[in-house]
């Protein structure tokens, strides 16, 4: 497991924790929201096809969207492989809700899984930046997905997902910009918290949950 090998990543609740208390030091800022938003629970998911196919589930969605089409995806038999879900092919995906852009970009990868080309275990042992150029060098996987993908599925410790709608939503409202950051800028208000930028994310992420929550709104 990359975590073994790496056990600097963020795998862990008690990771987590470190990490914030790390940030607390750096962002005074940041202990005030973490105050006031609670505990942050570690959000990891297994790695390889599935939980990239997970991800490609979300773009550009809301997280309910993603989590019903991800959920009729892992009901077909076979399609959280590579290679069960290029025999079951465009046919085997009706009813279960991804774009035609989303099908592609799952082909795509499967396909290079298949024939060796992507090599997931390897890049998420990779430091981050040449991480996110491997991943985003193959069609249809963006920085988000990337970001998003190595964050979760690997752990990766210092990534933040500045074209998060949420999370420029969220900086904005925790730390009163009055407006929420466009994603070059939320990278320069970020980068102050590097190395421990994903727990920085998952803050940020709980705060959001906590404001929509207050409004009634959800997620």
């Amino acid at each position: 497991m990359t975590a073994n090998i790496l056990p600097n990543r963020l795998t862990s609740q008690a990771a987590v924790t470190r990490h914030l208390r790390r940030l607390a030091e750096i962002d005074p800022r940041l202990r005030a929201i973490h105050e006031a938003v609670g505990a942050v629970p570690a959000r990891s998911r297994p790695p390889g096809f599935a939980g990239l196919a997970r991800v490609v589930c979300g773009q550009q969605v809301s997280v309910a969207s993603a989590e019903a089409i991800w959920g009729r995806l892992e009901a077909v038999a076979g399609a959280t492989t590579p290679e069960g879900f290029l025999r079951l092919g465009e046919r085997g995906m009706q009813g279960v809700g991804l774009s035609s852009g989303k099908l592609r970009t799952l082909t795509g990868v499967a396909q290079a899984m298949v024939a060796g080309e992507l090599d997931l275990p390897a890049i998420e042992r990779l430091p981050t930046e040449e991480a996110l150029a491997r991943l985003t060098s193959f069609k249809g996987i963006g920085p988000w997905t990337a970001e998003i993908y190595l964050m979760f599925c690997a752990g990766h410790p210092d990534i933040f997902p500045a074209g998060d709608i949420a999370l420029q939503r969220a900086v904005g409202d925790a730390l009163g910009l009055g407006r929420s950051p466009d994603r070059n800028e939320l990278v320069a208000i970020a980068a102050a918290w590097a190395p421990h930028r994903a727990a920085a994310a998952l803050l940020f992420w709980r705060f959001y949950r906590k404001t929509r929550e207050r409004e009634g709104l959800g997620l």
